[in-house]
């Protein structure tokens, strides 16, 4: 595994504030034990759930977008590991597997592509690496019937989760055939045209390659989506959406209404659960908005899906805490933690 860093419990505890009369996830969460043989353990371990992160840019940059969606792990694990360990989370569910560092990849193209369509084609061709890197991982988690929850990046990377679970759950016999079922929160589709994988395409690639079943999509902005994409997805009926202005503006629907469509749409099967930062509003992330969801909303999405659909995966993506002019907040790492929390709370059953 190249580009992966795998923890052991010294990471772990050296990110952790140990403090008396209290334990934090950090002291109680399971990792990989040095020098041991990975998907043995995994296959051993109780954890119902395995974390890991995917801090990567390069594909928000494919679609001539800025990055920094890279720099949300580490506060975001900062922020998670010292949550409090108690009876709602103990931290014995949660593998803590590592995260993925392709920042050799992006040094390569930063120094060596000058123009902006030079650069978009480079960034195109390292996002195959890093979906047959995640792929690899993603599907052994699966297989050992243990659920990703997936910290960081672009939403590029649903196409690999897509997929990797897809066929390890199929490769366990969980599943017939290698396909699940997706729901994602997000003013974009992710259902662009297939003109190299990036940020804005990882469902249409997923949808083609047979790895994809039916997909809901929650909050879709009118202003955000092309006409091409719209027609495309009006023709498919494996594909349920609802727009934030038919919920919040028109309020045709209730927000718990158009979630309740989204679970029912996919509830036969196996089902991804993605959020993207972008919808939050006022939150750092890949499109900073001030028109979108609040982070109750957020945490009520989550806890819902949580409960109510055959959790494939979690991907929460697209969130940022620090942008390229050097401007910080923990907001965006202290929501997702809060996001992460009232997932695993919800799926424990």
């Amino acid at each position: 595994m190249k580009h992966f860093k795998f923890y052991s419990k010294k990471d772990i505890l050296s990110l952790t504030k140990v403090r008396r009369f209290e334990t934090k996830l950090g002291e109680r969460i399971q990792c990989i034990p040095e020098n041991a043989d990975w998907p043995e353990v995994l296959a051993q371990s109780s954890a119902k759930y395995v974390l890991l992160g995917i801090p990567e840019d390069i594909g928000v940059m494919a679609n001539f977008r800025q990055g920094a969606v890279d720099t949300a792990w580490y506060p975001f694990l900062h922020s998670f590991l010292n949550t409090q360990s108690n009876d709602f989370m103990s931290g014995d569910e949660i593998l803590l597997l590592g995260h993925y560092d392709f920042g050799d990849i992006k040094y390569l193209i930063e120094n060596n592509a000058y123009h902006p369509e030079e650069k978009a084609d480079a960034c195109r061709h390292a996002v195959n690496i890093i979906d047959e890197e995640v792929e690899q991982i993603i599907k052994s988690i699966a297989y050992y019937k243990k659920i990703p929850l997936v910290i960081g990046g672009g939403r590029n990377n649903a196409y690999p989760l897509i997929k990797a679970v897809a066929k390890g759950l199929n490769k366990s016999g969980a599943i017939p055939i290698a396909q699940i079922n997706a729901i994602s929160v997000c003013g974009e589709a992710g259902y662009d045209a297939m003109e190299g994988r990036h940020c804005s395409n990882a469902y249409s690639y997923a949808e083609t390659d047979g790895y994809l079943g039916k997909y809901a999509i929650v909050g879709l902005h009118q202003n955000a989506i092309s006409q091409n994409v719209l027609s495309k997805m009006q023709d498919n009926h494996f594909i349920h959406y609802s727009f934030y202005e038919d919920i919040f503006i028109h309020e045709r629907k209730s927000f718990i209404q158009a979630i309740a469509h989204a679970t029912g749409f996919t509830e036969e099967s196996y089902c991804g659960v993605e959020l993207s930062m972008d919808i939050m509003e006022h939150i750092f992330s890949n499109a900073h908005t001030p028109v979108g969801l609040s982070a109750l909303q957020a945490r009520q999405y989550i806890n819902f899906a949580g409960t109510d659909v055959k959790a494939a995966y979690l991907h929460l993506c697209d969130g940022v805490c620090q942008m390229h002019d050097g401007l910080k907040t923990n907001e965006t790492a202290r929501l997702m933690n809060f996001l992460v929390s009232d997932f695993v709370k919800a799926n424990m059953g």
